[in-house]
């Protein structure tokens, strides 16, 4: 869980490097990036979420 955690951390803080790329420098190449990657954690996270709730409901017996 804790790896989870630090790749969250790791994603929101490119996220916001490249947002801040992007106001730094107007080259929209780093909002694409940013935008790219927030989808790309959106949807990782999404099956994390939706395979934690399956292990939750659908009790597997050994």
């Amino acid at each position: 869980m804790w790896l989870l955690r630090l790749l969250a951390v790791l994603t929101v803080i490119a996220v916001a490097g490249g947002v801040a790329a992007f106001l730094l420098t107007r080259d929209r190449k780093y909002l694409a990036f940013s935008w790219r990657l927030f989808r790309y954690a959106l949807f990782v996270a999404l099956g994390v979420f939706a395979l934690m709730i399956l292990e939750r409901v659908a009790v597997i017996p050994v």
